[in-house]
C-alpha cells in the first residue's frame, strides 16, 4: 500500500549545503542525514561527505535530498523525483513490477539498500522519474551490499 508520494531532490555534491539550506528556508526539522561515509565502509575520501539520504519534516510534510550518485553523470532536470513510499518491500515490488514495464531508463532495480528492504530507481515510459521505497520503521540493513529482490 502506497504510504505517501513525496518530493525528492537530488543535488550535485552539495547535499550537505542543500540540507542546511531548505533547514533554514522551511524552518524544517532534519529527522535524518547520512552520508555515503556512514553508510558504506571502504567509501572513497572524495565522497565520504556526499549525502546518501536526508529527510526533512517541513510542518507534517517530508522531503528528501541525497547526491547524485558518483557513479552516474548529474544531469539538470533530472534531478527531483516523486518518491513513492509503501509500507512493505512486497508491495514495493509490486508496483516496481508495474512502473519498469515498458520503462525508459531502470537506474537502479529493486533492491535492498542500507534504509531500506525494497528500493529502486526508474523512469517509466511516460518520462517520469520515480523512486520506489519501502518504508519501514528502524529497519537497518544486516549487509552492506545491495542484493535484488
Amino acid at each position: 500500500m502506497i504510504k505517501a508520494i513525496e518530493l525528492y531532490l537530488v543535488t550535485d555534491g552539495n547535499g550537505l549545503e542543500a540540507v542546511a539550506f531548505y533547514k533554514e528556508v522551511f524552518a524544517a526539522e532534519v529527522i535524518s542525514c547520512t552520508t555515503f561515509g556512514q553508510a558504506i565502509p571502504n567509501t572513497p575520501e572524495e565522497q565520504k561527505n556526499l549525502v546518501i539520504n536526508a529527510n526533512l519534516n517541513i510542518n507534517g510534510i517530508r522531503m528528501q535530498i541525497s547526491d547524485n550518485a558518483p557513479q552516474y553523470d548529474y544531469i539538470h532536470g533530472t534531478n527531483m523525483t516523486a518518491c513513492l513510499q509503501l509500507d512493505s518491500a512486497q508491495s514495493a515490488k509490486v508496483i516496481y513490477d508495474k512502473l519498469s514495464k515498458d520503462a525508459q531508463k531502470i537506474d537502479l532495480e529493486l533492491q535492498e539498500m542500507p534504509w531500506s528492504p525494497a528500493y529502486a530507481n526508474l523512469t517509466d515510459k511516460f518520462g517520469m522519474n520515480w523512486q520506489i521505497n519501502a518504508d519501514i520503521p528502524g529497519f537497518v540493513s544486516e549487509t552492506i551490499t545491495f542484493k535484488k529482490i
